[in-house]
């Protein structure tokens, strides 16, 4: 799954492939988790800028 989610990254397709991976991996393997904490955080920073950038671009109309 982490392979195919990489692969759709570059094509069209969905980056929650690689997060899915990252999920199944984690229960063995502590550097899947901590990869996996760190996409979380990575996917939770970029939600919130691109919150902010539309509430400001809504508030210059």
């Amino acid at each position: 799954m982490v392979a195919v989610g990489i692969v759709f990254t570059v094509l069209p397709g969905s980056i929650l492939l690689v997060i899915g991976g990252l999920m199944l991996l984690s229960v063995d393997y502590p550097k899947a988790r901590r990869l996996l904490a760190m996409a979380q955080r990575s996917m939770s920073r970029g939600a919130r800028r691109l919150d902010a950038a539309l509430t400001r671009r809504k508030l210059n109309r």
